[in-house]
């Protein structure tokens, strides 16, 4: 069984989120904002389903869904696209692939001891991002 991805994360590398966003369409007045972001994911599991959310200053996403079962998906705030998501689990990596507009785009998130990662891609361009889990007192570990 792979480890619980629930919990609330800190981002501490972000690797590539320009490249990320030029694929998927994101114009660069956007860019240069979302640059300077810092992101958290916070992370619940409600039985079978999985609740995302990814949080900044500037705006804030959800996502929920329950893996192996295809949804409809707006990413309003992001690119404002209509997908199909099919989220599965895939060894320890929970992994997403999003069909619509643009080509080879997703997102996984798996974790490797204390820190959480996520790898989102498109069009043959891979953002990496980690996160470190935020102990109980708020303060990252």
């Amino acid at each position: 069984m792979p480890a619980s991805l629930c919990g609330t994360w800190d981002i501490i590398s972000n690797d590539n989120l320009e490249g990320y966003m030029t694929a998927i369409g994101i114009s660069p007045c956007l860019q240069k904002i979302a640059l300077k972001l810092k992101l958290k994911k916070v992370i619940e599991q409600q039985g079978d389903k999985y609740i995302i959310k990814t949080v900044s200053t500037m705006r804030n996403y959800t996502i929920s869904f329950r893996a192996g079962q295809e949804f409809e998906e707006f990413t309003e705030g992001l690119d404002n696209r209509h997908v199909k998501s099919l989220v599965t689990w895939e060894g320890i990596k929970l992994v997403c692939e999003q069909t619509g507009e643009k080509k080879d785009r997703g997102w996984a998130h798996w974790i490797v001891e204390d820190k959480l990662y996520l790898d989102l891609y498109c069009d043959g361009e891979v953002c990496k991002q980690v996160f470190k889990k935020k102990s109980a007192k708020g303060e990252t570990n």
